[in-house]
C-alpha cells in the first residue's frame, strides 16, 4: 500500500496539487477496497467512520479530481451510480466486467480476448481504436444458487 501512495502522491503533486488528509483518507479509502467498485456514496460511509469531519461535498470533489489525474476510473454499470476504481497502471485497455442483474455483483474480466477483433476492425474501417469498454450483464453463481 506504501508504494501505490508513494505512486498517487507523486501524480498529485506532478500536476501541482497536494495529499491533503482528506485526499488521503479518500485514497485509503479507494486502496483497501482495492478490487471493489464503490460509490461515492459508500466511500463516504467508509470515510467518516475514521474522518468524520469530512463531507460528501469533499468526497464528491476529491473523486472528480482523481478522475481527472487518471487517479481513478469512474464505471457507469447501467445502475445510475458512478462506481470507482483505483488506476495504478494507465492500462491503454481497461479490463471488462460482469454485471449481475440479481444482485449488482461486478466480477472483474482480467482476460482480453478482443485484440484480433479490433485489429479487422482497424483494417477494415481505417480506424484506430484506442480503447474499449465491454460489460456482460446476467446472473451471477450466488444469485442462480439462491
Amino acid at each position: 500500500m506504501d508504494d501505490t501512495l508513494a505512486i498517487l502522491k507523486d501524480a498529485l503533486k506532478t500536476q501541482g496539487y497536494k495529499l491533503t488528509p482528506q485526499r488521503k483518507a479518500i485514497l485509503d479509502v479507494i486502496i483497501e477496497n482495492r478490487g471493489k467498485h464503490l460509490t461515492s456514496e459508500e466511500i463516504y460511509d467508509i470515510v467518516k467512520v475514521t474522518k468524520p469531519e469530512i463531507g460528501l461535498a469533499t468526497v464528491y470533489r476529491t473523486l472528480i479530481l482523481f478522475e481527472d489525474l487518471s487517479v481513478v476510473y469512474r464505471h457507469n454499470f447501467g445502475d445510475g451510480c458512478g462506481r470507482y476504481e483505483l488506476n495504478l497502471n494507465n492500462e491503454e485497455h481497461q479490463h471488462h466486467h460482469l454485471i449481475c442483474n440479481g444482485c449488482g455483483k461486478v466480477i472483474e474480466v482480467e482476460i482480453d480476448l478482443l485484440d484480433e477483433l479490433e485489429r479487422k476492425i482497424e483494417k477494415e474501417y481505417d480506424f484506430d481504436i484506442k480503447d474499449h469498454k465491454l460489460k456482460f450483464f446476467g446472473i451471477c453463481s450466488d444469485c442462480k444458487k439462491a
